[in-house]
C-alpha cells in the first residue's frame, strides 16, 4: 500500500511540465549590507544572467549568476573615497573580482511554509560553495513572468573571507567588521 501511495504521490508531482523563465537583469537587482562596530555600507551587485525552473507552484531549479565587478557603494558620497572602497571591496581582502568576477546561486528545490517558499540551493563565491535556505515573499507568477523578493543574511566567513572579523582576528576595535551581511534579492524572470 506505501508503495502504491508513493507511486501515485510521485506520478502527481511530475505531471505538471516544468516551466523555465529568464532574469530580466535590468529589471532584477541585488542590494547588500554589511555591518561594522561604527556604521553600515549599503551597495548593489547586478545580475550577469539567470533562471528559474518552476513545476507547479515549486521551484524546481535554477541558476542566479552575480557579476561581482558591477559591485557599488551606494552610502558613500565622496567620489574618491567611494572609489578607493569599492576598490577595496574588489579585492583580494574581500570578494577577489579578478579571480573570482562572478558568484552563482544555484536552486535545489523548495517548498511551501507558512512564512512563504523556502528555497534551498547552493551559492558559490569565492570558489566556494557552501548550502543555503531562504524565503522568497511576495512571489507572483504568471504564464509570461515571475516576480519574487527575498533577504538572505550570509556568514561572510563560510566562504573564507576573513577580512576584519574578530573570530580570526584580534585587537581590530573600530576597525572590525560584522562576519554577517545581507542581501536584498529582487527578481523578475519572463519567459
Amino acid at each position: 500500500m506505501k508503495t502504491l501511495i508513493a507511486a501515485l504521490f510521485a506520478v502527481t508531482a511530475f505531471s505538471a511540465a516544468a516551466q523555465t523563465y529568464t532574469v530580466d537583469v535590468g529589471a532584477s537587482k541585488i542590494t547588500y549590507v554589511g555591518k561594522k562596530l561604527n556604521g553600515e555600507h549599503t551597495g548593489n551587485i547586478s545580475f550577469k544572467s539567470g533562471s528559474l525552473v518552476f513545476t507547479g507552484e515549486l521551484i524546481t531549479g535554477g541558476e542566479f549568476v552575480a557579476d561581482m565587478n558591477s559591485l557599488t557603494s551606494t552610502d558613500i558620497t565622496d567620489k574618491e573615497y567611494n572609489g578607493k572602497y569599492v576598490g577595496h571591496m574588489k579585492s583580494a581582502d574581500f570578494f577577489n573580482t579578478e579571480k573570482f568576477p562572478t558568484s552563482t546561486l544555484k536552486i535545489s528545490g523548495s517548498k511551501k511554509t507558512a512564512k512563504g517558499l523556502e528555497v534551498s540551493g547552493s551559492l558559490t563565491m569565492l570558489g566556494q560553495t557552501v548550502p543555503v535556505t531562504f524565503v522568497v515573499a511576495g512571489l507572483s507568477k504568471t504564464d509570461a513572468a515571475v516576480t519574487g523578493k527575498t533577504n538572505m543574511t550570509l556568514d561572510r566567513t563560510k566562504w573564507g573571507l576573513k577580512y576584519g572579523s574578530t573570530n580570526f582576528f584580534k585587537g581590530l576595535g573600530d576597525k572590525a567588521i560584522n562576519d554577517e551581511f545581507t542581501l536584498a534579492i529582487d527578481v523578475t524572470a519572463k519567459k
